[in-house]
């Protein structure tokens, strides 16, 4: 019984990361078009490469190909619509380590950057 308990969170983990028949999230009201402009006028490719983006292509973070495929946030948060959206407005809220800085965007930016990067599947 002790070794099923150990197994079943890697089990949980296997299944998770390798299931990616889930259709494109959806966020109600977020224009994915406008997501693309606010991440090129705060200036968001300075750290990650941002298919749609050609210059510049940063390093610092990682590339956001194929981030709507993507299970985690980070490595720790779920990717889902509300956790994406606090990550993106202030993720040292989130994650105090992460290299991340807050972003001077609102809500509505931020659920627009969401949809965007969510129609970036692999």
């Amino acid at each position: 019984m002790r070794r099923a308990l150990v197994a079943l969170p890697l089990l949980v983990c296997v299944v998770a990361c390798a299931d990616k028949s889930d259709p494109p999230r959806e966020i109600a009201g977020a224009d994915p078009a406008a997501g693309l402009e606010v991440m090129q006028r705060v200036g968001c490719a300075a750290c990650h490469v941002i298919p749609g983006v050609d210059w510049p292509r940063g390093l610092a973070g990682p590339s956001l190909e194929g981030f709507g495929d993507a299970p985690m946030i980070a490595g720790r948060f779920p990717n889902q619509p509300d956790v994406l959206t606090q990550w993106l407005i202030d993720a040292p809220s989130m994650s105090p380590e992460t290299g991340m800085t807050a972003m001077p965007i609102t809500d509505a930016e931020a659920r627009d950057i969401a949809a965007y990067l969510y129609q970036l599947r692999d």
